[in-house]
């Protein structure tokens, strides 16, 4: 047996509550029009009557003084008693039928009201009550707005879409290639490495950092003061020793102990290790295709409650990163950053053999983060990827405006639309298949050259969009919830907005 929806039963009975209204207006133009056509025959009636009075009076050579008002007995007789009889047969209107309501109903008994209605009227609740609340001219409107608002559709794009959406991507693949390169070595490269010395710096001066001694480097001094001040217990950098693993964590050396510990990730994995290593006085790493945790010693976290501890973790694992964005201040170079958000997930995937030393891709993977391959070379690789996306977005607006003459409310380029979401893909595609092929002809074969030379962040955006391609194309014609819930949430704002 089909369950009652109890807001589509009282949607139900409201529309027959209005198909009954207009039956009963139809009723009340019929009874109205009958009157009127009455009243209309009477006047004409009441006209020949008065010409026929007036004709006789002249020809009987009586005159009719208007002055007076009195009415003979005669005239009077057979008015109320000798005239004609004739009725005027009109239907009489019965009332509307309503279900019981006012403002101190609850909904419960308002619906079990719908419900006596509904029964009393002989009206459906359960066999499929939606689909006989729209008409059929609603419901052909309704279902073609969904299809072309709200379905995964296919692009439909031209020559000219994929011509400027490769031109674009090879455009951002040339800048990855001569202003990226190898860590530490390229212009964008260098570019982001001093805007984050320049960002820690700030950091450091609204943590009360007063500036370096005469002759300090600047940097290198910002970056001991936030050691000194966000001190964490899961900051082991070696094997064996002080500050070490005794042996739990395999290779682990001050290069790449910010990959293997969970809690030097700038991601929501590396803020929740973080905070649990600081509450359980532990060290979480990720090595060798495992996670590692072991027992450090015990930590205390500032605050007086559970939020207010978590608050100074969260505050310690921010101020942590950024004494070691920029490397450490004892590191004679470049030094040591933190990694690129997930990267560090990489090294459970401890499989494969590669180069002629037979190593396996997590081996690699920290190889490549050994050299360089950090937070601060991710903001370099981002650019050109972002170059790419606001090219290809500025594109398809020019094209969309002047070449399809469509109106500026149509030409805002969102991630929805189906031909920008193709050209995107092909942008980002043409950028990685340059940067792939300038990593392969540099790299020499070599795994760990490859990847420096590999932009990730291009990678993972292409991956991202091929993805929500594959969808779109395996639900072309189904319903994009995302795009309804949108829609449902901005229309939402909207009624909140008026009230």
């Amino acid at each position: 047996m089909e369950k009652k929806d109890s807001q589509a039963s009282a949607m139900l009975v409201q529309k027959h509550q209005l198909d009954s209204a207009d039956s009963k207006i139809s009723e009340l133009d019929a009874a109205l029009n009958a009157l009127l056509g009455a009243q209309e025959g009477n006047d004409q009636a009441l006209d020949h009557m008065l010409a026929d009075m007036e004709a006789l009076l002249a020809v009987s050579g009586v005159s009719f003084d208007t002055q007076t008002t009195e009415i003979s007995v005669d005239v009077l007789s057979y008015v109320t008693d000798g005239a004609p009889s004739n009725s005027l047969n009109v239907p009489q209107i019965s009332l509307l039928d309503a279900p019981a309501f006012d403002e101190d109903t609850s909904w419960d008994s308002y619906i079990s009201n719908v419900e006596k209605y509904a029964s009393k009227h002989d009206i459906d609740l359960l066999h499929d009550p939606f689909s006989r609340l729209l008409t059929s001219t609603q419901r052909i409107a309704l279902e073609k707005r969904i299809q072309d608002e709200f379905t995964y559709k296919n692009a439909n794009c031209d020559k000219y879409d994929y011509l400027i959406a490769a031109s674009c991507g090879v455009i951002g693949g040339l800048i990855d290639v001569f202003f990226v390169g190898l860590p530490g070595q390229g212009k964008l490269t260098t570019f982001t490495d001093k805007a984050v010395d320049k960002s820690v710096e700030m950091f450091a001066t609204a943590c009360g950092w007063k500036g370096p001694s005469e002759g300090g480097d600047s940097t290198k001094s910002a970056i001991g003061f936030l050691e000194r001040k966000f001190k964490v217990n899961y900051d082991q950098a070696t094997t064996f020793g002080n500050n070490g693993t005794d042996g739990l964590v395999k290779n682990l050396s001050p290069k790449n102990h910010h990959l293997k510990s969970l809690g030097h990730s700038p991601d929501l994995f590396g803020m929740f290790f973080s905070i649990l290593n600081q509450f359980t006085s532990t060290s979480t790493f990720v090595s060798n295709g495992e996670i590692i945790t072991i027992e450090t010693e015990s930590f205390e976290l500032q605050g007086s409650n559970v939020i207010s501890k978590v608050f100074c973790g969260f505050v310690n694992w921010l101020g942590h990163l950024f004494s070691d964005m920029a490397g450490s201040s004892g590191a004679s170079s470049r030094g040591a950053g933190i990694p690129i958000p997930f990267y560090n997930w990489l090294l459970l995937i401890d499989v494969g053999e590669f180069g002629k030393h037979r190593q396996t891709f997590a081996t690699i993977a920290t190889k490549v983060f050994e050299q360089g391959y950090d937070f601060r070379h991710g903001l370099a690789m981002a650019i050109p990827v972002l170059i790419t996306e606001l090219l290809t977005r500025i594109m398809w607006v020019c094209k969309k405006r002047f070449y399809h003459k469509a109106d500026w409310a149509d030409c805002i380029p969102t991630a929805n639309n189906p031909e920008l979401r193709r050209m995107l893909l092909v942008a980002h595609g043409s950028l990685c298949l340059v940067d792939a092929g300038d990593a392969a002809l540099r790299s020499g074969g070599d795994m760990v050259q490859f990847l420096l030379r590999t932009n990730m962040v291009g990678w993972v955006r292409f991956g991202h969009l091929a993805y929500k391609e594959v969808i779109a194309w395996h639900k072309a014609g189904h319903i994009d919830t995302d795009a309804v819930d949108d829609y449902l949430e901005s229309e939402y704002e909207k009624m909140l907005s008026l009230t």
